[in-house]
Order: structure tokens, then sequence, then C-alpha cells
């Protein structure tokens, strides 16, 4: 049998513990409990069951999962789930892909100020690709798309960024045309820069007035709205960075995009490669180098501090819909663009014979349930186990322990 592969959560458990005696007044309550919570799933300390093959008799114990949407192995159950109800809100056109940045002059600003600025960061983005889209000298058409935010880049840094997936084309200003997209080209991305740049500023500048910002550390003197208004001229003079992807061929190739992109975390553990010597060993794509992929090391602590910046605060809305596919009228909007487009309501997603990403799910599931001892039987549950009690939970280090709220955020 193979060794166990490294995971997230193994570093967790071995230098947590030292990273909150060292620097727990700088994390928030969320951070800690993520800390915590990927450390312990899958671990008595969750529960779990005790399962038996009907054949040969092996048993196996398996724990509980954490559920943390911050977690890299509790994330296929939700992607698959996520994934039934967009296949059913695909439409049968090509889909583009648009990715707006945040500046780096700008994103410390948002590392302390993740719920506003981040929240700012969609509707920005939102607002440019509405606009632009719904004016006549471009699409002149009524766009819906999905965006999600990505806050990591491939070496942990903060790099703040959402991810739109558009299809291409809309609903004419009078609702009685599907208005497409040129081939191979959506929106002059120039354009969209430009917008997008003035839009971001704008609302910054909003909330800054509103007293919504708070800054701490080396960000501390823009507090003052001379320092502040410094800042937002130093991004104002450079370009921003807003590229478009070459379509996607259909439906199906959108679900398979999707399924990657949706419920990714900072890093997973397929990338890591080696805990030694507290030095964590991971891989990274270096796209300055023709996206080649290498291998980087850091100290466990600094893993451990990138990990957690990228933390989103409780209840934030990491994935949102606009346009006709935005909450409240998408079921009508989307019968108006298949009627439009000539075709019958329903999924359009997968075509005959190709698995969906629930089919995949399930799938693995079944696989799982196969005894790996005799390779015939299948595993059946003959007994279930609760979670430690809260006695022994306060022998567990204390970084696994629920946390309290701290007075400032990570200001790193």
């Amino acid at each position: 049998m193979s060794e166990r592969s490294l995971e997230v959560a193994d570093v967790f458990r071995q230098y947590g513990p030292q990273y909150v005696q060292e620097f727990g007044p700088s994390l928030c309550t969320q951070q800690k409990r993520v800390l915590r919570a990927i450390a312990l799933c899958r671990t008595a300390s969750l529960g779990g069951h005790v399962e038996r093959c009907d054949g040969c008799g092996h048993r196996r114990i398996s724990y509980n999962s954490c559920r943390n949407r911050h977690c890299p192995k509790c994330q296929a159950a939700a992607r698959a789930e996520w994934m039934e109800a967009r296949a059913e809100e695909l439409l049968p056109v090509p889909y583009f892909h648009v990715v707006f940045t945040l500046p780096n002059t700008l994103a410390p600003i948002a590392l302390q100020n993740k719920r506003v600025v981040y929240g700012v960061l969609f509707r920005a983005v939102a607002e440019t690709l509405k606009d632009v889209a719904a004016a006549p000298k471009h699409l002149g058409a009524e766009i819906g798309f999905l965006a999600v935010l990505h806050t990591w880049g491939q070496n942990l840094m903060h790099h703040p960024h959402i991810h739109c997936v558009v299809p291409a084309g809309g609903i004419s200003r009078d609702g009685q045309r599907w208005l497409s997209c040129k081939d191979d080209f959506f929106l002059p991305v120039r354009v969209l820069s430009r917008v997008f740049r003035g839009k971001f500023i704008s609302f910054l500048k909003h909330a800054f007035q509103q007293g919504q910002l708070r800054f701490f550390g080396r960000l501390e003197c823009c507090a003052e709205a001379a320092q502040f208004e410094q800042l937002l001229d130093a991004a104002v003079q450079r370009e921003w960075v807003v590229y478009a992807k070459r379509p996607f061929g259909g439906p199906t190739q959108v679900l398979k995009y999707l399924a990657r992109y949706t419920h990714r975390v900072a890093i997973s553990n397929k990338r890591l490669l080696d805990l030694r010597d507290g030095q964590v060993h991971f891989q990274y794509k270096d796209y300055a180098d023709g996206n080649r992929t290498k291998a980087m090391s850091v100290d466990a602590l600094e893993f451990i501090r990138r990990f957690l910046m990228h933390v989103l605060p409780l209840g934030f809305v990491r994935i949102r819909h606009y346009g006709f596919l935005g909450n409240r009228h998408r079921n009508a909007k989307l019968e108006l663009c298949r009627r439009l487009l000539g075709v019958e309501s329903g999924p359009a997603a997968t075509t005959a014979g190709e698995p969906s990403e629930t089919d995949h799910c399930d799938a693995e599931h079944d696989k799982s349930m196969i005894c790996p001892a005799c390779g015939n039987g299948r595993m059946l549950i003959i007994e279930t186990f609760r979670p430690e009690t809260k006695a022994a939970s306060v022998r567990r280090p204390f970084f696994m322990q629920q946390s309290t709220c701290c007075a400032k955020p990570d200001t790193s």
C-alpha cells in the first residue's frame, strides 16, 4: 500500500500551535476556525463510523469531514451539488471567460477590509460588464454571467481577481431577439479595463467617505484623506489587467471548466510535495516563464500565513450571478433566452454518453464502497460514533479549540 500523500491538514496539525502562539493576536475568529477545522477534518475528533465488508469481513474506520469551504478535502460533494443546479441553466451557445484583477497597489487595502473591498470588487466587475455590453456600439444587449472570486496566486500570495463566465450573447433591449457576439470576440478589453478602473475607484472612495474602511500597520497613514487620495491617484495612473480567453465550445465544456474553478481553495493537497525540516515544498505554475511547473519551498509558518490570508469573512458569497442569470428573475429570463434561441427548455449541459460532474462523483462514491481487501464485497456501516466530548477537546492544543474574536484583522 502506498504511503499517504501530504495534506494541508498535516502542516496545520504540526505547526498550527506554534503559529497561533506567535501570531494569535493578528488572527481573526474565522481564521482560527479554519485552522481548527482543517486540522480536525476526518479525525476521531469529529466522529465517524465503522464499516465492514459484506464478503470477507474486512473492517475500516471512516471519520467525518469538517465541511469548511476552505478545506481542500471537503469540496467535491459541494461542487457536485452546485454543478447539478448549474447544468440546468446553461445555454447552447459558446461561453467566454473574462478575468478582472485588482492592482497590487490596492490589494493591501482589500486584505485589511475583505468584506467591504471584495464586495466593491464584485460590484465594479458586474456593472462594468453589464454597462459595456448594453452600449449600442458594442453588443447592445442584456447579458448574464457567473462571477467567482479568487484571492490567491500560484505562490499563495494575495492576488484578488474575479473570473467571469459569460454566454456569448444576450437579450436585445426590446426583448425580441438574441444578439450573438462576433466570432472569438466578446467586448473590447481596453474599454472593459478603463470602465472597471473608474467604477472601482468611485465605489472605493464612497466606502472611504462612509467610514467603512479601516487601516492598520503600514497602511495606517491612509486613514488620512490626503494619503488615501494619493494612493488612489497612483493606482489610476496604471492600466488595470482585464483579459478575455477564447470562448468555450459549448455547455459541456463550460460545465467541465466550472467544475475545476468554482470550488477551489488557495492550494490543493495535490500540489504539496513534502514537509521536512520546517519547510513546505509545493508545486506552482510560473506564468512569467511559459506556465512551466516548478517547485517552491517556504517556511511552514509562512505557508500557514499565506493560506490564512485567503479565508473569507463569515457568510461572504464568493460565487455570484448577474444579469439574466441573477437570482431574482433567472428562471423567467432563461426561458426567454431559450425561446429566442429556438431551443427546448431543460438542461443543455451534457450530451448523450458524456458523464456529468455529478455522475463522476457518484462513480467515485461507488468505488469507495468496494472492499479494499477482497475487491468484491461492499463496505457497509455497522457502527457510528459521536465527536469527542467537550472535556476531550479541552486537552487539544490551543489552535484546535474554539477561538474568540480578536481586536484587529490580519494586517500582513
